[in-house]
């Protein structure tokens, strides 16, 4: 059972593209907003306390969302970041192009993380925080239309949590940033895949969303933290051009100074058909070149 599901989330092909099943009957919902402190206060935990918070990005690049478990991104509900329109998030997955261009500059920050590659149109949401009990969790989801069709390429769209100036978004266990080259199914689909077991292909449509691809929920879990107040930066950007949307949807009341409580694997067509999902679709994709020289 469990090496048909892994079969399900990785291959492009699926079922729905068939039209043989319906994808989950709700999309996720967004609401926008560029209020910092509408956006942290939504993801505010116990233990926490926050002050001085900052927004620089368009206004459309950031939001609330709701409905996030029956999407199939493991998370009900929170706040996203995006490189482009928050609003682009909402599925079915019916084009690989998804994107605005918003004309804005990137982030030093995430440019020094492609190793000074330019960036543009950057979400950047900060914030100076204290921690009552010395630590901090939060839970949070990588995706992205740049997935499958520019992995391991130079169109690599970069965000990052900076804890006082270091990045803390790290695949588990390791100390590699997550990103559309360290988290993927591969290009083609199966070739070169990196940690493809963190990975949800929506290139078939196998999920309510937008996004071509996105990560399993995964959690920062910083402990230790020196008394006194810490400074947080939550940022996205585009990487080596501004087409196609990435987001980080961040879960709500997760940041905090407790654990967060177990959250489900993302919704699979298996899901779908235990909860009686049967019926018709015709899901129309538009292919996009695998040359990324065409990408702009």
């Amino acid at each position: 059972m469990q090496s048909l599901k892994n079969f399900l989330k990785t291959s492009a092909f699926s079922l729905l593209g068939l039209g043989l099943l319906t994808a989950p009957a709700h999309a996720v919902n967004i609401t926008t907003t560029s209020n910092p402190n509408v956006l942290v206060n939504n993801i505010l935990g116990s233990g926490i306390t926050v002050s001085n918070a900052t927004y620089n990005g368009a206004s459309i690049a950031s939001g609330i969302f709701t409905g996030g478990l029956a999407s199939g991104i493991g998370i009900e509900q929170g706040i996203i970041l995006t490189t482009g329109d928050a609003r682009l998030a909402v599925g079915l997955n019916d084009r690989d192009d998804a994107t605005s261009i918003n004309g804005l500059s990137g982030d030093a920050d995430l440019s020094a993380l492609l190793g000074g590659l330019n960036t543009l149109d950057a979400s950047v949401l900060e914030f100076d925080f204290t921690s009552t009990t010395g630590n901090l969790f939060f839970n949070y989801v990588f995706a992205s239309e740049e997935y499958n069709e520019f992995v391991n390429t130079n169109f690599n769209d970069v965000f990052g949590f900076f804890l006082d100036g270091q990045n803390i978004a790290l695949i588990p266990g390791t100390t590699t940033p997550v990103s559309i080259n360290s988290v993927n199914g591969g290009n083609p689909i199966g070739t070169n895949a990196s940690n493809s077991q963190f990975f949800n292909n929506n290139a078939g449509g196998l999920f309510n969303i937008q996004y071509d691809g996105f990560t399993n929920v995964f959690t920062v879990n910083i402990q230790g933290l020196s008394a006194g107040t810490h400074r947080i930066k939550l940022a996205i950007a585009d990487a080596g051009d501004s087409s196609l949307d990435s987001a980080v949807f961040i879960q709500a009341g997760t940041f905090s100074g407790e654990p967060p409580r177990d959250v489900p694997e993302p919704t699979t067509i298996l899901g779908v058909l235990a909860c009686g999902g049967l019926g018709a679709t015709s899901l129309r994709k538009r292919k996009q070149s695998q040359n990324p020289v065409t990408k702009a």
